[in-house]
């Protein structure tokens, strides 16, 4: 249904085109900014801007943040032994929830898949390897266990072990096809805990 608001109706479309909002969810969402204050609205508003203008990516690891580098790299009380190799920052804030890992991260940036054009010089894999120094002795790599994050696994661990540096793969208690952010912490402490030699 189509509202006699062009303006209700673009914020729908709007809305509508966020990742696991349909139009119901998009129309519901309208409605309930439309009871807020303008105060309110507007303070939503000014975050969303803030996102664009004010979150960049860390030089180090490509986590976001909004400073360089970001607060984990910076941090004197990470391990800088260890390395997690994960798809997407998002990733990082589930493995924080633990508590159990203290090592350093790498946002890759994505997984390969060659269907839709991604290689190797579509994440960052270069920028990866060039922080592998004699101060690394593991990589642990959190890909997805879907059919592209399993073939980044692979290809990362072809990349790496030439250089003498550990590589294991976080351990199977996260189901084939779910994303690692919608884990929950002791499923994700147990991962990480049992991972593998790769």
């Amino acid at each position: 249904m189509k509202y006699s608001s062009q303006t209700v109706e673009r914020a729908i479309s709007e809305l509508s085109k966020l990742p696991g909002i349909g139009r119901k969810s998009a129309q519901r969402a309208v409605f309930y900014l439309l009871r807020q204050t303008n105060e309110q609205v507007q303070a939503l508003s000014s975050s969303l801007q803030d996102l664009k203008l004010k979150v960049i990516h860390c030089s180090i690891c490509f986590n976001i943040t909004e400073n360089d580098p970001c607060s984990l790299c910076s941090s004197e009380k990470r391990d800088r032994s260890i390395i997690c190799v994960v798809e997407e920052a998002n990733d990082i804030l589930a493995f924080e929830r633990t508590g159990g890992y203290r090592g350093l991260y790498h946002v890759l940036g994505g997984v390969l898949s060659p269907l839709d054009g991604i290689g190797p010089d579509e994440l960052h894999i270069k920028e990866l390897l060039q922080r592998l120094n004699e101060d690394v002795r593991e990589v642990i790599v959190a890909t997805n266990p879907s059919t592209e994050g399993e073939a980044t696994a692979i290809y990362l661990a072809k990349m790496i072990k030439p250089m003498n540096i550990a590589i294991t793969r976080i351990a199977r208690g996260i189901p084939v096809g779910a994303d690692l952010e919608f884990a929950d912490e002791v499923t994700l402490t147990r991962a990480i805990e049992g991972r593998s030699q790769f």
